[in-house]
């Protein structure tokens, strides 16, 4: 792809995100397109956002578990950027009928850094000396692309499918947690849909960091201090609307919850 014609699909994605609107897949119009192209869609799109004000404050790592991939038929990690726009306090009403088009929420375990982290050659060790907390998430993902038809070029364009997030109010010290063997339960409305355990997640929601790390890093771009890392849901997605109710527990983390309308 040419620079004018990246540039033009990152400025129809950003008109998508902001009249809640939906455009047809980029690889059904673009079959050349590649990830590369498709990370220089996303920050054109994230460069526009950044203009209206918004600021950066973590990156997400999406498509990480078994279950989101077979779901969504895309069968390896991407990531994106989260701004302060999309921020919500536990417990919080979140608008997602006035600011989303297709939403599912999944449960995720979210990492604050106090120490930047720089690939490539990051490490689990590195990962979990450079991580202030972790605590719960519930990612509420979406989609600009018209039912969600997807392959991993246009979720990457799309800032991996981005919504809005939720942080849970208990911080752990990462030292002291078993992040390959600890349990999720989500409840919606009362109602548990779903369980997984931090393997889920690329075997560790550690090893999903640093490979946003190393990832990241061969494009010049590091995580930072202060950042929060949404590390992959361990759960499937679940399409949510106005009045639902969810509520996120992980074993040795704490919980989140999040009320829709």
């Amino acid at each position: 792809m040419t620079p004018d014609e990246i540039s033009a699909c990152g400025d129809e994605l950003y008109g998508a995100l902001r009249a809640r609107s939906t455009v047809p897949p980029l690889t059904a119009r673009l079959p050349g397109i590649t990830i590369e192209d498709a990370y220089g869609v996303s920050l054109r799109m994230l460069a526009r956002r950044l203009a209206d004000g918004e600021r950066v404050i973590g990156k997400k790592i999406g498509v990480t578990s078994k279950a989101v991939q077979s779901m969504l038929d895309v069968h390896q990690p991407d990531f994106g950027y989260l701004t302060d726009a999309m921020a919500y306090e536990d417990g919080a009403d979140m608008p997602i009928s006035a600011a989303l088009i297709q939403p599912r929420a999944e449960g995720e375990i979210a990492f604050l850094l106090k120490r930047d982290l720089v690939g490539p050659g990051v490490t689990h060790e590195e990962v979990l000396a450079a991580t202030e907390c972790v605590m719960a998430c519930f990612e509420i993902v979406d989609s600009r692309i018209k039912d969600w038809k997807i392959r991993i070029q246009d979720t990457v364009a799309d800032n991996a499918s981005s919504g809005l997030f939720v942080l849970g109010r208990e911080r752990v010290d990462p030292r002291g947690v078993d992040f390959e063997t600890c349990g999720m339960v989500v409840e919606k409305n009362g109602e548990i849909i779903s369980t997984g355990a931090g393997a889920a997640a690329l075997g560790s929601p550690v090893t999903c960091v640093a490979w946003l790390a190393n990832t990241l890093g061969r494009f010049g771009v590091p995580l930072r201090a202060g950042e929060v890392i949404l590390s992959g849901s361990l759960v499937p997605l679940e399409p949510v609307k106005a009045g639902d109710a969810m509520r996120v527990r992980i074993g040795g983390i704490g919980s989140a919850t999040v009320r829709f309308v």
